[in-house]
């Protein structure tokens, strides 16, 4: 499974969006380089409210282009970096990779994919309405979570818009993903 980054974004300031950069550097076990969320223990302010002392499974936010389209046909506009993400991906099922699945991206990063993006009411300040495009349920009463995946970085390196993604999935059986 492959696919390719589209933007890359950061920022050092406590915001809901994130400006667009051209390129990001990935630090070991930290995260984006001069990012707010960058850390060995939470940064997200209602994780560090419940406990400072949690591991950051949240230092690097991807998402999927093909999201945009789709909450554009309901009416909404959605840029990269617009939800808070790191890294905009093209052409790989990032929801449908299992935990533990290792992100090869570029020459040298490596990110370890750690769960689901948990939206919030952010969202909905953001633009009226979207979190519900983002959260749903399916048939079955299951929450659905579309906003994109959270990883660690396993292996540094500097990220680049164009740069290929390599899905290295981990051994069966596959844990599939939940929020983190």
């Amino acid at each position: 499974m492959s696919g390719t980054v589209t933007a890359v974004s950061s920022n050092g300031d406590y915001s809901f969006t994130k400006p667009n950069r051209d390129s990001i550097t990935l630090l070991t076990g930290l995260g984006v380089e001069g990012d707010v969320h960058a850390g060995v223990t939470v940064k997200h302010r209602s994780r560090v409210a419940q406990d400072p002392t949690q591991p950051n499974l949240r230092q690097v936010h991807l998402i999927h282009e093909e999201l945009f389209a789709e909450v554009g046909a309901e009416g909404f506009q959605v840029l990269p970096g617009d939800l808070g993400e790191n890294i905009t991906t093209r052409g790989i099922d990032l929801l449908a990779l299992p935990a533990g699945t290792l992100l090869r991206i570029g020459d040298e990063a490596v990110l370890e994919v750690t769960g689901l993006r948990n939206p919030c009411l952010q969202i909905d300040r953001f633009q009226n309405g979207l979190l519900k495009q983002v959260v749903g349920r399916d048939e079955a009463g299951n929450i659905i979570r579309k906003a994109g995946i959270m990883s660690i970085v396993r292996e540094g390196g500097t990220v680049h818009p164009g740069d290929l993604i390599q899905a290295e999935l981990p051994a069966e059986p596959h844990r599939p993903l939940d929020r983190v």
